[in-house]
């Protein structure tokens, strides 16, 4: 039996235009983006559609707008029949996960993750933190690397396990440029500045994890009829109360993708489909499980070509 997983992106795959044509092929598409406006309390889905780009790109508007396209993309293929054994999301995806899996509705998803967005950017002024790729260097070097940095008292710390040989540290400006310097001289191929609004995943994000409990507090989380990989632990997840403490401790930990999807693999996980704009985290898995089927949906024309490739599975 063919074992599939959905994929949700995170920040840094938004893009002006995502999911207009899946919008403009039926009014049931369209009122669901419209069910995001009316929870957030302005037109987001206009913003999606028609930008501006860099008020998009805003992390407290790309956060919902990513959910919104990634949850609509996740119902339509479950309308056609193909159905999820696991979801995981990548940092901000793994709301869309939640929603996918039964966790919480998709509006109090976009509600949440709208004031995550606000709590985040409101956290460090812009300017004072940043996050940066490092390439070509073992996690274990890397750690000794940021921990020697944030003992010198600029805070540093892994953020994201997204790849063998692509990991990324976020902290202080200059932490993440001591320790850039520091894992170049330790053997590291290159270390990429990042272009965010801030150090995300790092503990300088704890007054935004604090209010975030806040928020999750008032709404109906349940059961999940799908196990959700969860980023912190990189393990099944599927009890509410335990959903909540991770999401919590997400805003502050890295993200364990990779070792997530090595856990998927070890479950017989073989399909991976990416919903929502953009390819990142199929580019990843790809780097991750050689052997996986990757299908990436974010239009009608990729939609139909998993709902073909589909019939060939063992169901």
């Amino acid at each position: 039996m063919t074992k599939i997983a959905f994929l949700f992106p995170g920040q840094g795959s938004q893009s002006v235009g995502m999911g207009k044509e899946l919008v403009e092929f039926s009014e049931g598409n369209r009122s669901f983006y419209e069910k995001a406006d009316e929870r957030v309390g302005f037109s987001l889905s206009q913003l999606m559609l028609e930008g501006p780009a860099d008020e998009l790109t805003a992390t407290y508007n790309a956060q919902p707008a990513l959910v919104t396209t990634s949850t609509l993309v996740s119902e339509l293929l479950q309308s056609n029949g193909i159905e999820p054994d696991y979801t995981i999301g990548h940092s901000l995806g793994e709301y869309s996960a939640l929603v996918a899996s039964g966790v919480m509705s998709f509006e109090d998803a976009v509600h949440v993750v709208r004031k995550r967005g606000l709590f985040m950017n409101e956290a460090v002024p812009v300017g004072q933190g940043a996050m940066a790729a490092v390439l070509g260097l073992d996690a274990a070097k890397l750690q000794e690397v940021t921990e020697q940095i944030s003992s010198s008292g600029e805070t540093v710390q892994v953020a994201n396990f997204n790849c063998p040989g692509q990991i990324v540290i976020s902290g202080t400006a200059e932490g993440v440029r001591l320790a850039s310097v520091a894992a170049k001289e330790a053997g590291a191929k290159r270390a990429i500045p990042l272009v965010v609004s801030g150090p995300f995943h790092s503990s300088l994000m704890s007054p935004a994890a604090e209010q975030l409990r806040a928020v999750l507090d008032e709404i109906q989380l349940e059961e999940a009829t799908v196990p959700v990989i969860n980023n912190v632990t990189a393990s099944p997840v599927q009890n509410p109360s335990d959903i909540k403490e991770l999401l919590v401790k997400q805003v502050v930990s890295p993200v364990q993708f990779e070792q997530s999807i090595e856990q998927l693999k070890s479950l017989g996980v073989t399909v991976y489909i990416e919903c929502g704009p953009g390819k990142v985290l199929s580019g990843l898995v790809k780097k991750i499980d050689k052997e996986a089927q990757i299908y990436s949906v974010y239009d009608l024309e990729t939609l139909e070509k998993v709902v073909e490739a589909s019939k060939e599975w063992e169901v």
